[in-house]
């Protein structure tokens, strides 16, 4: 059974969706869609840390795609991935 963001702690919705949204909502969105794989909130914080490795080899068009044609700089877009990485490994401490 697939949670939904409202399933996740405080503190694990924080640390992902809310850094998410100061970047873009666009990024949120691809996090918040990310529940909808998982089936409980430690499965949600892996496949969002896998996630993010993956977007931080993602290239400019790949990016674009991410934002619907308005991408961040490459530069702020890995230093808001970087940040939300930080807040994970806070949170699987």
């Amino acid at each position: 059974m697939a949670i939904d963001t409202n399933d996740l702690s405080k503190k694990t919705y924080n640390a992902i969706l809310t850094e998410s949204g100061k970047f873009n909502e666009n990024l949120t969105l691809q996090f918040g869609l990310l529940s909808y794989e998982c089936e409980n909130e430690k499965e949600y914080i892996e496949k969002a840390e896998n996630l993010i490795y993956n977007m931080l080899n993602h290239d400019e068009n790949d990016v674009d795609d991410i934002f619907f044609g308005e991408p961040p700089t490459m530069k702020s877009f890995h230093k808001a991935l970087q940040k939300i990485l930080t807040n994970i490994a806070t949170l699987k401490k």
